[in-house]
């Protein structure tokens, strides 16, 4: 991402738009990083949460700078697809998580209901 930044147009507009993308490129990795460092499953789905947030914002701002011209689908376009692929990865890992976090809590509460005699 830092070397297709450094290669975009100086003008202030692109500039202000590299600013966005390399802090939203570098967040999508550092809340990766803490979602593999999670100390509990709600942690876990809140990090993998704003991962995907950061990750479907940086394709957004991509996606800006081809639709402005300030580059061509041909140097974005592989950002922008692992941009997608990484949203669509967390998403759907946050969803798994959510589910297993549920199943548990009702196998808990199973497991707390008392036992009928027969």
């Amino acid at each position: 991402m830092i070397k297709f930044c450094e290669a975009l147009p100086t003008d202030l507009a692109t500039q202000k738009i590299v600013g966005q993308l390399l802090d939203s490129a570098g967040a999508t990795d550092s809340n990766y990083r803490a979602t593999c460092r999670a100390r509990s499953t709600d942690e876990f789905i809140a990090k993998v949460g704003v991962a995907a947030e950061e990750a479907d914002e940086s394709k957004g701002w991509l996606e800006l700078l081809v639709r402005t011209g300030k580059t061509t689908v041909e140097a974005a376009g592989d950002l922008i697809r692992e941009a997608d692929e990484l949203t669509a990865i967390f998403v759907q890992s946050r969803i798994t998580a959510q589910k297993n976090q549920q199943d548990r809590k009702r196998m808990e509460q199973q497991l707390r209901k008392p036992r009928r005699r027969t």
